[in-house]
């Protein structure tokens, strides 16, 4: 599924902002963001001081305050970001990119409940690659530039078996990593596959 940006048909132009990296978008109960550019991380802060990663989210998905009740809720930008502020009353208008962001947290939900903690990896990074990839000469370069403790975050692991696991799929060819980007390597990749 394909998500459009809400282009303005109204009078009333939408509030454009603009976020550097790691900066955290504004909590508002009366509005969304949608991204125009950039990718954003929703996430919250558990009882023992832990992040769960909610989603990640890229160009014409919407994010708000109104997704969770978690008083923790934070929306932090991954990269710089560009966003439009869309008011309560035009919440109608993005039926399509509220959908989106329903299956995407269903499609989170189905990784973050696999038991084995390399499947879970993997069927991570094929989402990543398939939802945010570029293709190169290898397979699909997926730069997000994440820690291993945000992955960890996103699988529910701790970060010494994420560490364990990316070095392991890396001797066996299924990734390859640079810095803190990573190539999913296509040809290698296990039969889970989600494309909606």
């Amino acid at each position: 599924m394909t998500v459009s940006l809400l282009v303005s048909n109204q009078s009333t132009e939408l509030k454009s902002s603009r976020f550097a990296r790691r900066s955290l978008l504004p909590l508002r109960h009366d509005a969304l963001w949608q991204i125009k550019s950039g990718m954003v991380r929703t996430l919250t802060v558990l009882a023992d001081g832990n992040y769960s990663t909610l989603g990640i989210w890229g160009v014409g998905d919407v994010v708000g305050r109104v997704f969770c009740s978690a008083q923790t809720y934070q929306m932090e930008c991954l990269t710089p970001v560009e966003v439009n502020l869309i008011p309560r009353s035009r919440w109608h208008e993005l039926n399509e990119a509220m959908i989106s962001h329903i299956q995407r947290s269903g499609e989170l939900m189905e990784i973050l409940h696999c038991r084995n903690a390399e499947a879970a990896v993997l069927q991570l990074f094929a989402w990543l690659a398939n939802r945010f990839g570029q293709h190169v000469l290898q397979g699909k370069l997926i730069d997000l530039r994440l820690t291993h403790q945000e992955i960890a975050e996103l699988v529910g692991l701790t970060r010494v078996t994420v560490t364990r696991i990316l070095s392991d799929l890396e001797k066996q060819g299924s990734i390859q990593r640079q810095e803190r980007q990573f190539i999913v390597m296509s040809d290698r990749l296990p039969f889970w596959h989600y494309e909606i």
